[in-house]
């Protein structure tokens, strides 16, 4: 494995954009697995807590799409290291409020400063990986995330036992100061963010308009405007109506997002390596309707067994697009800070808007209409994919278009 790995993944700032983001992953879980119980705490109703998730994801939409202009000015690696930085202070400063506004500002800056650092590493990583490893690189690259947003709970659970849980920021603060030092110490400018080319493919001719770039990656778009508006739909929603409509106990829901997590972390690699080699846009059709099958599953399921082996299905199917969505943007266009600005545009927008929709069908006609809207939201993904299959490239390589 560690042999494949090293044939196919050359250029050492590669790895150590996947040190950053671990490290960042475990200060995200740190922080987020003590957030809901620290605002309860401090007297913070549901809605009030509601509302300040929507000023993290206003967050995200506001600065993913100036990002792309902010990288070609200052360089991707200089802008990480900043992005690393803001979310320092911002987690950092977090506990010292307790104004909702003074807080919605933060958790605003919060979010303004994870796009930050998602854009500008998925930049240099497509930069840098070779045009027929691009997916492999970047199922690694959730991967990575993946195992930081594992640590950081269990990390959290010690900070708390022996200190105020105001302290769990803190510390993500301090491991966030220290990779913005790595980023900014270990990480090399690369050379394609001064000249606009391409680290493997060679120039990238004249910029295209924000119009023209999305026709060229919509597909891409599309799919990460999926996973947003779902993943984060059933992470608030998933567990209330487990335990409102299958009688699934509270306790036995906190199991849930690990088996999530566990067939992301299984499949998402392998996922890669068959996009690479038979097309990403396929492989994202194919896993987007595994996918939906089992979202479909859980309004007939009752069994907790068989869920939790649904759930490990839907991670390993709907978690590995995201990778793979990326990689495809990635070898459609080379203008990667432009098209990974305007990529997590998208996953923003769809962060925003599902829980909103999801939570009014949810009031309104109960989970199982919610899970349905989430199903016929992949399957509009498939039937676009259908419809656009030509937006891969490796259906040219085929000759198939």
């Amino acid at each position: 494995m560690l042999r494949e790995i090293r044939e196919r993944v050359s250029d050492p700032n590669i790895y150590r954009v996947y040190g950053t983001t671990l490290a960042l992953g475990i200060a995200y879980g740190l922080s987020l697995s003590v957030l809901t119980v620290y605002l309860d705490q401090k007297g913070f109703g549901k809605l009030d807590i509601g509302k300040l998730a929507a000023c993290f994801a206003v967050g995200l939409v506001a600065l993913s799409l100036p990002l792309g202009a902010l990288i070609r000015r200052f360089s991707a690696k200089w802008t990480l290291a900043a992005a690393l930085l803001g979310y320092a202070a911002t987690i950092s400063v977090f506990p010292l409020l307790d104004s909702f506004w003074a807080i919605a500002a933060v958790r605003f800056l919060d979010g303004a400063s994870s796009v930050g650092v998602w854009v500008s590493s998925e930049t240099i990583l497509l930069t840098r990986a070779r045009r027929e490893h691009k997916a492999y690189v970047t199922s690694l690259y959730a991967i990575a995330i993946a195992v930081g947003y594992v640590v950081g709970p269990f990390a959290a659970r010690v900070v708390t036992a022996v200190f105020p849980i105001s302290y769990a920021f803190g510390v993500s603060g301090v491991i966030a100061l220290a990779t913005s030092l790595y980023a900014a110490l270990r990480i090399e400018r690369d050379a394609a963010d001064a000249t606009h080319e391409d680290a493997h493919g060679g120039a990238q001719g004249p910029s295209t308009s924000a119009l023209g770039l999305l026709a060229r990656i919509k597909t891409s778009c599309f799919a990460t405007f999926a996973y947003g508006y779902f993943q984060v739909s059933v992470v608030l929603f998933l567990p209330l109506f487990l335990m409102g409509s299958k009688g699934i106990l509270k306790e036995q829901t906190i199991l849930i997002p690990a088996f999530f997590a566990a067939g992301m972390l299984l499949f998402s690699n392998y996922a890669g390596r068959i996009g690479d080699r038979l097309g990403h846009l396929a492989v994202m059709r194919v896993l987007a309707s595994i996918g939906l099958s089992m979202i479909l599953a859980f309004v007939f399921l009752d069994s907790f067994a068989w869920m939790c082996a649904a759930v490990f299905v839907a991670g390993a199917s709907l978690a590995s697009i995201s990778p793979v969505s990326l990689a495809l943007q990635g070898v459609i266009s080379t203008e990667y800070s432009r098209a990974t600005s305007l990529y997590n545009a998208f996953y923003a927008f769809g962060i925003l808007l599902g829980p909103l929709v999801s939570s009014v069908l949810f009031e309104a006609k109960g989970g199982a209409v919610m899970l349905f809207h989430l199903a016929a939201l992949w399957i509009a993904f498939v039937v676009f994919s259908i419809v656009f299959y030509r937006d891969d490239p490796a259906v040219l390589r085929r000759g198939e278009a």
